[in-house]
């Protein structure tokens, strides 16, 4: 038997239904028995959202309202009354197994598996498999339109049949319809034969990858904006519905071996992928995440690995993995067995261990752990920031490409795929920067909506617009190149920037309030290096306070602009400059920031009204270039160079906590740049800012 069902959502209707997120508010459904040819009762039931909102196009086509579903049963109660009237219409007829059939794939896995998965109950086992007549009637009529062109009036309209949807309620006509394709394709003409349903996968599997393996670049896509802490599992719960590969979830790691809210997915078949690019800007929790494109290539990046080790780890299938990190570099693993104790046993004892090394051998502090099932893994994760040795441990959830990322790749200097643009010379400076002054004729937005762009800014300054100094615009952003909610905006006196402070402070923009602070150029770097600015006043950032770093950070420094085509002849050569001359201590100037490449290529202009670039720097490091390169831009521009005297160390793995006087207590006996604090030049990666406490330090 089949159970032909119809839905409808609270917003999109037709090819891009369940792509909007909206809620399921029309089930229409009737039991069709293939070999007596009889049907059953045909049922309508309304759903009601927590959403009653509904979008124009379904007032429209649906003649639903909200005051009608406000009436309505949730959906858990009726998908119950669903089981229970297939059931009963079974029995009457005679039949006790059915399979789903419904008008193409959406319903069921745009719609259903979404929505249920998000409202935490569980569908049952009929929605795992169904017939999608669409695919069913091409193949009985081959002569017929392509399956993503077919609706159910092309089909009835290729048969012949009335099309006429004025006679019956909406839902109503849509599936009686559907029935009578179904039985002009069971006819002696055609004698169709229903054999082959889809599926659902029930769960995500997971499993290695290899290099060798060829993947179709039609079947991966890339998901932005995840959250850190999110895991495959999250990722195959937010696509749920939707077939993914086994082992098909690889989260992207940074060149510090951290997540950085990135992932690539691989589906089972192109159709898949098409679906999943249907949920662009659908939301895992209060997030929304961006769905885009991949490549096969980029996959094999990121998921595939040729070391035994990792192979011989991974396998044993369908094991929970958890990733220790901060472990002691002298921890061994029988210190980790008991750090995890008897509560949550390892798989295979040691060998579900996986420490990870240095190329050189070093242990890199971070380790990778099996186990058998869900309790064992959760039992884990309530140990997280527990105390080994005199270090806390942190436990994350992980996958199998995780691992062979931070396993093969031993924290290489680049990720595999670069989420930006190849590193490629040093400081590249905008062509626009952000004035420096004790004047207050600058205001900054706080709490800007995650959509607000440019425009949105410039409605909400009404009048105010005009007072705008050219290219005076700054979108603030985050370390993932987005917006952070904070907005910089240049007036042309301070007068006006009083003005605006005054009339728009908790205006509102779009949902939310936003709040507006006068400010000069000097608190606007101030704020941009992690201080803060309300209408209490200034506290200045971390690397003003006298305790740690002096005022090294001149973020916004002018320097000659290097064309691009200068800049593909230098490319990095280390971290650092490995010599220094001593003739340069004599008269060593302040240090200057270096940005990477990534930075410069990130803050583009980014608007055709005032064209500024965003100016929040997401990092601070140091790329050496050719000398020539770096004395021409400093002789253009007469901007200070880092200085030079002595050579340099590098220090990592601090506490957090360590301050100068550790510092130079632990280099005692050593001979530092003397009464020369300007020696201590604080770094920090790609996954924390500078605008949080030190974890690494250079010494002159």
């Amino acid at each position: 038997s089949l159970v032909v069902l119809f839905g409808a959502t609270a917003g999109a209707y037709g090819a891009k239904l369940g792509s909007d997120e909206r809620e399921l508010i029309l089930l229409v459904w009737q039991v069709v028995d293939l070999h007596s040819k009889k049907v059953g009762t045909l049922h309508k039931s309304l759903v009601k959202a927590d959403n009653l909102d509904l979008s124009d196009q379904c007032r429209e086509v649906s003649g639903l309202t909200p005051e009608g579903l406000g009436k309505a049963e949730p959906l858990d109660r009726v998908l119950q009354q669903f089981s229970q009237l297939v059931s009963s219409d079974l029995k009457v007829l005679g039949r006790s197994s059915y399979t789903l059939c419904s008008d193409g794939q959406l319903l069921i896995r745009q719609v259903l598996h979404p929505e249920t998965s998000k409202k935490n109950f569980l569908l049952s086992d009929c929605f795992y498999s169904f017939y999608d007549l669409r695919k069913e009637f091409h193949t009985c009529y081959p002569s017929s339109a392509a399956v993503k062109d077919q609706t159910i009036k092309t089909m009835a309209e290729y048969l012949g049949l009335g099309t006429d949807e004025a006679d019956e309620d909406f839902g109503v006509w849509q599936v009686k319809t559907m029935v009578a394709i179904i039985f002009s394709m069971l006819s002696e003409g055609c004698n169709h034969v229903f054999t082959e349903p889809e599926t659902v996968k029930y769960k995500y599997e997971t499993g290695p990858c290899s290099k060798s393996e060829t993947v179709d670049s039609e079947t991966v896509i890339r998901a932005r904006g995840l959250p850190w802490q999110s895991s495959d599992q999250d990722i195959a719960r937010f696509f749920k519905g939707l077939n993914i590969a086994k082992g098909g979830v690889a989260l992207c790691l940074n060149s510090q071996g951290r997540r950085n809210g990135e992932a690539l997915v691989r589906f089972v078949n192109s159709e898949q992928r098409d679906l999943a690019l249907e949920r662009h800007k659908h939301h895992m929790g209060s997030r929304y995440i961006e769905v885009y494109k991949a490549t096969g290539e980029e996959f094999l990046k990121i998921a595939g690995g040729t070391s035994n080790e990792v192979a011989q780890f991974l396998s044993k299938e369908n094991q929970v993995i958890i990733r220790m990190r901060g472990l002691p570099f002298t921890a061994t693993q029988e210190d980790v067995l008991g750090f995890l104790g008897p509560e949550c046993p390892v798989t295979g004892g040691k060998e579900g261990l996986l420490f990870v090394k240095y190329p050189d051998g070093r242990p890199t502090g971070d380790a990778f752990v099996l186990f058998s099932c869900e309790e064992y893994a959760q039992n884990a994760l309530k140990k997280h920031k527990e105390i080994l040795g005199k270090r806390y441990i942190e436990l994350f959830r992980s996958t199998a490409a995780e691992v062979q990322q931070v396993v093969l790749n031993r924290y290489m200097s680049t990720p595999l795929i670069p989420t930006l643009p190849t590193p490629i010379i040093p400081v590249i400076p905008p062509p626009y920067t952000i004035a420096t002054g004790s004047i207050r004729d600058c205001v900054r937005l706080r709490g800007l909506p995650y959509t607000a762009g440019i425009d949105d800014i410039l409605e909400f300054m009404g009048d105010a617009t005009g007072d705008i100094k050219p290219h005076g615009v700054h979108m603030v952003l985050n370390q993932q190149g987005r917006p952070s909610g904070d907005a910089f905006i240049q007036m042309k006196s301070a007068d006006k920037a009083f003005m605006v402070a005054q009339k728009c402070h908790k205006k509102m923009m779009k949902d939310r309030y936003v709040e507006v602070f006068q400010c000069s150029g000097e608190e606007m770097n101030f704020v941009l290096m992690g201080g803060t600015l309300n209408r209490s006043g200034l506290s200045p950032p971390p690397c003003k306070l006298p305790c740690l770093s002096p005022p090294a950070y001149a973020a916004f420094q002018t320097a000659a602009v290097i064309p691009a085509e200068a800049a593909a002849l230098y490319q990095p050569q280390a971290l650092l400059p490995t010599t220094r001359t001593p003739q340069a201590s004599a008269a060593a100037p302040p240090a200057v920031t270096y940005y990477p490449a990534q930075a410069a290529q990130l803050y583009m202009n980014y608007t055709a009204y005032y064209p500024s670039p965003p100016v929040s720097p997401t990092t601070v490091g140091y790329i050496a270039a050719p000398p020539g390169a770096v004395a021409a831009a400093a002789t253009a521009t007469h901007t200070p160079i880092l200085p030079q005297p002595g050579a340099l160390v590098r220090m990592q793995g601090l506490p957090y906590n360590t301050g100068m006087k550790e510092i130079l207590s632990f280099f005692q006996g050593y001979q530092y740049a003397p009464d020369d604090y300007n020696g201590l030049i604080q770094l920090s990666d790609q996954a924390r800012s500078v605008l949080q406490a030190p974890k690494e330090w250079v010494c002159l």
